[in-house]
């Protein structure tokens, strides 16, 4: 009597304990199929890349759950960014078509070595002082300088040390330093050297044939990163000749468009590109009516290469939307807005509030998002309008809103299916690829251990999906995508990596 009693205890507990696996199971799988990138099926060919991909994906994490101290990603960005490129995981993806990049701003785009080569052009003059001027000129510039302008060829012969006088003005063209947590304490530190690069830089680029090359080389070099399509974002300076002559920021807008149909031509595999006028939000209502002057402007002008509207610079610091809300509700129904909103770490404040005004405006895409989950009900309308999410990892890790990219609020909108595109803000500020460093961090930092090729594929197809090309433009979009997706998949050799 006493073993039936004890086999019908153990036929329960085996009964209990099947149930529990089996609901145990359905969450997880629940979970997997609310991913991003959870509903797409692989076919035989994709799955044993994936099997590839998984394996080096793998090694790495478990590696560095056995090894904490060596997890790069907890780290700052510019202590391990040198030892990606030995990754096989990132290899794979460098090689893996990853659609358009929607969130890049355009004097961010190529970075030092491409800026020093530009100092090397005839015509450059430069100012040494407090702050590094640099401007092409026909003759000595009358502008104001601390010390004197002269040319750069001639300066730089003068140094008597050309290595170290190259190695110096370098500098002036990357945040990258050895210790970025002594150069960079807090969020001050960094943007205000980031904001210090552009007012470097655009002087420069400015000059209207070196303005023309420079979108040209970003242009190619976003297409050898494996994109095909991109949307930048500019504040349309003014364009100048050697002699002076300066342009009316309207032609500082044709010259993207001049420059995206000589690209096209030259590669037909490129879907092309459009552009976002994307101001200073550290302004007044006035000086927003000029910008919104402007933009109709450029619509009017060249409505195929025009995308819309934003306001850029560190959040915390500029004028919040809730300041220009009369007159961007006005102009909303005239043009697409695509805003920087919630780029901060401080809850409730007016930055953070930027999400909500985002939304009620009518924003197509919501640029970064970063305090997006502190934020329930804007993240079900985020849901309910569907509204593309522009995440740059790196970007927020290196302008310091998060060290340990773990805790990036990426991996909630990845396990929540969230409309999410990845980009790269500004890549060549801090020395990164045009994007496959953004989506190598997110994908063995950010994106659960298990996600793995649907992932990819999706967020490639978001980036299509949540762009602003028009439904034909879609289309062809993404038949030139999966083209590329299938040449990837049937060339991939696993014994390469």
């Amino acid at each position: 009597m006493r073993s039936i009693v004890l086999l019908f205890v153990y036929t329960v507990c085996a009964s209990d304990l099947t149930e529990y696996y089996d609901k145990r199971y359905k969450i997880l799988l629940d979970e997997a199929l609310l991913t991003v990138g959870g509903n797409i099926s692989l076919s035989d060919k994709e799955t044993a890349v994936n099997n590839c991909l998984m394996r080096h994906k793998f090694n790495e994490i478990d590696y560095w759950l056995n090894n904490p101290r060596y997890f790069n990603c907890s780290h700052h960005y510019f202590a391990y960014k040198d030892n990606i490129p030995s990754s096989k995981v990132y290899k794979i993806i460098k090689n893996i078509p990853k659609g358009a990049a929607l969130h890049v701003h355009d004097m961010g785009l190529l970075g030092p070595d491409y800026l020093m080569n530009v100092t090397y052009l005839e015509n450059l003059y430069v100012c040494f002082g407090s702050n590094l001027l640099l401007t092409f000129a026909s003759k000595k510039p009358n502008t104001s300088c601390e010390s004197q302008w002269q040319l750069m060829s001639e300066a730089r012969r003068a140094s008597n040390n050309i290595a170290k006088f190259d190695a110096e003005l370098k500098k002036h063209f990357t945040l990258v330093v050895k210790n970025p947590d002594e150069v960079y304490p807090s969020i001050k530190e960094t943007w205000g050297a980031f904001m210090q690069y552009f007012i470097t830089v655009a002087p420069m680029l400015s000059y209207r044939p070196i303005w023309e090359q420079y979108f040209y080389d970003a242009l190619k070099k976003f297409r050898e990163d494996n994109i095909m399509y991109i949307e930048v974002r500019s504040i349309l300076p003014s364009l100048y000749e050697l002699d002076g002559t300066t342009y009316d920021p309207l032609i500082t807008a044709r010259t993207y468009k001049k420059v995206i149909k000589q690209f096209m031509r030259e590669h037909k595999d490129f879907i092309g590109a459009k552009l976002i006028y994307a101001p200073s939000r550290r302004v007044n209502n006035a000086k927003l009516e000029d910008y919104i002057l402007l933009a109709r402007r450029i619509k009017e002008s060249m409505p195929d290469t025009f995308a819309g509207f934003d306001l850029v610079g560190q959040e915390d610091i500029g004028s919040p939307l809730i300041e220009f809300v009369p007159r961007l509700l006005e102009t909303s129904s005239e043009m697409s807005y695509f805003f920087h909103a919630g780029e901060t770490d401080w809850y409730g404040t007016l930055t953070d509030e930027n999400l909500v005004d985002a939304i009620l405006l009518g924003a197509k895409r919501i640029g970064h998002a970063y305090a997006l989950p502190k934020h329930p009900v804007i993240l079900n309308e985020v849901i309910k309008r569907d509204i593309g999410l522009e995440i740059n990892v790196i970007s927020n890790t290196v302008l310091s809103l998060v060290r340990d990219i773990r805790n990036h609020p990426l991996s909630t909108f990845l396990a929540q299916g969230l409309p999410v595109v990845l980009s790269s803000d500004d890549p060549g500020v801090w020395e990164a690829d045009p994007l496959s460093e953004d989506f190598y961090i997110a994908f063995v930092a950010v994106a659960s251990r298990l996600s793995d090729l649907r992932m990819l594929k999706q967020l490639a197809l978001n980036s299509i999906k949540y762009s602003a090309l028009d439904s034909a433009s879609k289309s062809r979009a993404l038949r030139t995508f999966h083209f590329k997706w299938n040449d990837f998949i049937n060339n991939f050799n696993c014994s390469m990596y």
